[in-house]
């Protein structure tokens, strides 16, 4: 396990939400025996205006520096990670001309810049490594910027065109590039950075094994009972609306519970005519075991498209964790779970394996998905994870003798 190192993650998200995130769960366990500083996404001028006026919620306090920008942290296991939340920078992805937003842009830099050498100096972080978490829009321009022994590029999505517009391909092309390495969830991302970075390697996501098994089905529900389909997640662009419709529409016997963020108002205007469909609101990270307990069977309807083929979905071990049959549309090639979930290719397949798997499942079939999931577990994808950056260390400790 990595030791005795300053880290600091570059992050594209909050630390705090509604929802599991791959890059809280390995940060949490790396503070454990390293000094851990997580970079709050960098909120915009225009965020503080919203989130006075109580339509948005941002540490505003933190931001404008009229509370400590850096907190501690405490995780699940007791360990502590430094919580770095960033003056507020302009709002600067509406701008078409890239010379205007270059120079815009550059502000941006700057301000981030400052900040996290400021940080740097105050808590003495001699060589940090800086682990970039999908966020080349800030790593790029950090690159040499920090006395940084090391950078990695953690890589769990593809990138698209909404929040930063095509500008963010050719960012990120040049990041995976100049970065020591990448660390990526997937196999389809890893054959795509791999073209780009020879030293770009795989870690999948985990699951939250200790906070799911108190939860874990021990036996099928009764036969006489109506049976359960539930899906937790943001409901978004990605979702396949037309195979669930069919699904749903096929399956008037079987109640289907959507709970998330609606990202997507199609979804809810097409899904929810049906009386065997009811939608929540999403849920804090700690209730989703209790929740997924009650259902018969775990979907992910995913639309199948170049997007998507580079997820490797948090849920689908979430799933296992709690013993229940899982169903996907075939949006990616999850080689691992071949054996453990169905894999439809198309709307017929995706109906007929709900209803198959919710007939044959079994107290065996339960404890095989929970003891897969087990292997499954962010301890060992901690371990991994800090495994790949001790070897990085070495190899660019070697490179400079």
């Amino acid at each position: 396990m990595l030791e005795g190192k300053n880290i600091i993650c570059i992050s594209q998200t909050t630390w705090h939400g509604e929802f599991t995130k791959s890059t809280v769960q390995l940060l949490s366990l790396l503070a454990e025996k390293n000094t851990v500083v997580f970079v709050e996404y960098p909120f915009t001028l225009k965020d503080v205006v919203m989130s006075v006026l109580g339509k948005q919620r941002a540490q505003v306090g933190r931001m404008l520096g009229l509370k400590p920008r850096i907190i501690d942290e405490k995780t699940a296991t007791g360990a502590v990670v430094k919580h770095l939340v960033v003056p507020p920078v302009l709002p600067v992805d509406f701008i078409n001309n890239d010379s205007v937003f270059n120079k815009i842009f550059s502000i941006n830099k700057f301000i981030y810049k400052r900040q996290l050498r400021k940080t740097i100096k105050k808590l003495k972080l001699d060589n940090p490594i800086i682990i970039t978490a999908y966020n080349p829009m800030y790593g790029l321009p950090m690159l040499n910027q920090l006395k940084e022994f090391l950078t990695i590029y953690y890589c769990y999505d593809g990138m698209d065109t909404q929040r930063h517009k095509s500008r963010i391909y050719e960012i990120e092309k040049q990041f995976c590039q100049k970065v020591d390495c990448i660390i990526n969830t997937s196999d389809y991302l890893n054959a795509e950075k791999k073209k780009l970075n020879p030293n770009s390697y795989v870690v999948k996501n985990g699951v939250d094994f200790e906070l799911f098994v108190p939860y874990a089905k021990s036996d099928i529900t009764a036969t006489n009972t109506v049976k359960k389909v539930g899906y937790i997640g943001t409901l978004d662009f990605r979702f396949d609306i037309d195979s669930m419709e069919f699904a749903i529409e096929q399956l008037p016997d079987v109640l289907f519970e959507f709970t998330g963020y609606l990202l997507n108002q199609e979804i809810k205007e097409r899904l929810s005519q049906f009386k065997n469909v009811t939608f929540f609101p999403s849920v804090q990270a700690h209730e989703v075991p209790q929740l997924l307990s009650k259902y018969d069977l775990g979907i992910i309807p995913y639309k199948m498209n170049e997007v998507n083929k580079n997820i490797y979905p948090l849920k689908i071990n979430e799933y296992l964790a709690v013993g229940v049959p899982v169903v996907m549309t075939a949006f990616a090639d999850l080689e691992d779970f071949k054996s453990m979930v169905k894999v439809a290719p198309n709307k017929e397949y995706f109906k007929k394996y709900i209803e198959e798997e919710l007939k044959n499942d079994s107290k065996e079939l339960i404890q095989t998905r929970i003891q897969f999931a087990k292997l499954n577990s962010w301890e060992n994808r901690a371990v991994a994870f800090g495994d790949i950056i001790e070897q990085a260390i070495e190899t660019k400790s070697k490179n400079k003798q």
